[in-house]
């Protein structure tokens, strides 16, 4: 069994995978709720640090800075992706998050795809573009948290 780590930009699928991930009966984290990140945006470490000793296999989403430093706690580092015009498209329209309506929330995805992504990319064991279907993607992470 093995942990995963699904990050990338905001608007690219990760909380809809997780959901889907979940549903199969895997435990997953959405750090961008509950108070896994604290309001410094960073994630809270201690409560990571307990989750990963506690659970050998756990699929976890988020983009923080202080990631990097849970890199080898994962077996795999997956980036979910998608150009920026589908990003800004899919957080002006979703329902559960607020994050991306704003003009000032779109210029820093934007930004974040041009500074942030290429870091994520690099460090990234896998690469999924998250415009395929759902099934497809959670297919993909089934396969990672069984080995």
């Amino acid at each position: 069994m093995a942990r995963v780590l699904v990050t990338g930009m905001s608007g690219a699928g990760k909380t809809t995978l997780l959901q889907e991930v979940a549903a199969r009966g895997y435990l997953t984290v959405d750090t961008d709720y509950d108070g896994w990140t604290l309001s410094n945006g960073l994630w809270d470490e201690a409560r990571i640090e307990a989750l990963l000793a506690a659970n050998g296999t756990v699929a976890v989403s988020g983009t923080v800075e202080n990631q990097v430093r849970f890199y080898g706690t994962f077996e795999d580092v997956v980036l979910l992706s998608a150009p920026v015009e589908v990003l800004l498209e899919r957080v002006r329209t979703r329902a559960d998050n607020p994050y991306g309506r704003t003009l000032e929330d779109q210029a820093a995805i934007r930004r974040y795809t041009r500074e942030v992504e290429p870091l994520l990319r690099r460090s990234a064991t896998v690469e999924l573009d998250g415009r395929r279907p759902v099934a497809e993607l959670a297919d993909v992470i089934e396969k990672l948290l069984r080995r």
